[in-house]
């Protein structure tokens, strides 16, 4: 039985997982997939409450779009997604977002992370929490994979679905198997950085604002105001409300080494200045993106790269893309294209 670990629970992981189960349903096959973080999701995140579980937020992706170029490639996707619930059409009012003719937007009811837990649900992968690699070897014709927890296995084939970055951090044969065009070209990929805040409210609160969303232009630190709950048509008497905060990439630069808790009440101020009346939230939580979205893909866009064919390595996400839906969704399509002949 081939034995192919993923790395990363984010959502170019959790495509390349379902993809390849349902490719190659007939052959014996055990997918794993290691994350850094504690749930699923990478940059597609939802948080819980500190108070109430069932008081969520989206902390990453916002919502998603689909370009009239993908409307008929990958419809099956969306029609997948739509029909399980995962997805619904965006029907709240978000001032300031840009109107293109043939542009769909939709929301995900249950939040952003639902739609990589309902990928991961089907692949039947084995899936570990925070398993963060950081050495991959040769060993007896196979990866041996190690964990900074110690960790160990084996495995015919890896997937790397992590940031850019983390791929040329790892140690082991993995550093020496990278020749030196293609490490030029993966240092060249670049990102944006920004910090998201999540503000989550005990039931019955009342914010009152005209709209579910706002692209802010006139503030120097805050980009994108969301009352989250609202933007995924989400209002009940029972849960709290709950509000996003995005601050610009300037900002994000500019403190990005610093720590959260010296971040947070900066954005708090600044949010304060936008919005006087906000009430005071019962928790808060503060996230640093590092690597919020691809600023320059990989030479050529090619949505996957083959580091070695024996075995298999191989890497992708939308450092080798672009970073949206279909940017993951045809990066996953050419990771598995590439996976198929061998397994």
């Amino acid at each position: 039985m081939a034995r192919v670990l993923i790395v990363g629970a984010g959502l170019t992981g959790s495509l390349c997982a379902a993809l390849l189960r349902r490719a190659l349903a007939r052959r014996p096959l055990q997918i794993a997939v290691w994350e850094k973080a504690r749930g699923a999701g990478g940059r597609m995140s939802t948080s819980r409450s500190a108070h109430d579980p069932r008081c969520t937020a989206d902390l990453g992706a916002q919502y998603i779009t689909r370009e009239p170029e993908y409307a008929q490639k990958h419809q099956s996707f969306y029609e997948e997604l739509l029909s399980h619930g995962v997805l619904k059409p965006l029907t709240a009012k978000i001032e300031g977002m840009a109107i293109k003719e043939g542009v769909e937007n939709f929301v995900t009811p249950q939040g952003i992370s639902s739609i990589v837990k309902h990928y991961l649900n089907e692949s039947g992968a084995e899936i570990f929490f925070e398993h963060p690699v950081t050495r991959i070897c040769l060993k007896d014709g196979k990866w041996e994979v190690c964990s900074n927890t110690g960790f160990m296995d084996q495995f015919d084939v890896v997937v790397l679905t992590i940031p850019v970055p983390q791929i040329l951090q790892l140690q082991g044969d993995v550093a020496n198997i990278i020749n030196r065009s293609q490490r030029q070209q993966l240092e060249s990929v670049s990102y944006s950085s920004r910090y998201a805040l999540g503000l989550f409210y005990e039931a019955g609160t009342q914010i009152d604002v005209p709209w579910a969303a706002q692209y802010i232009s006139s503030n120097p630190c805050i980009r994108f105001i969301s009352i989250d709950n609202k933007k995924r048509n989400i209002e009940s008497p029972d849960i709290g409300p709950s509000v996003v905060v995005h601050t610009s990439v300037p900002f994000g630069i500019e403190h990005l080494e610093w720590d959260i808790e010296k971040v947070q009440p900066l954005i708090l101020e600044h949010l304060k200045d936008i919005m006087p009346v906000l009430p005071e939230p019962a928790s808060v939580k503060c996230q640093k993106w590092r690597y919020s979205q691809v600023t320059k893909a990989f030479l050529g866009s090619p949505g996957q790269i083959t580091l070695n064919m024996q075995p298999f390595l191989v890497c992708g996400g939308d450092g080798f893309i672009h970073s949206n839906f279909d940017g993951c969704i045809e990066s996953a399509m050419s990771i598995v294209a590439t996976l198929k002949s061998s397994l």
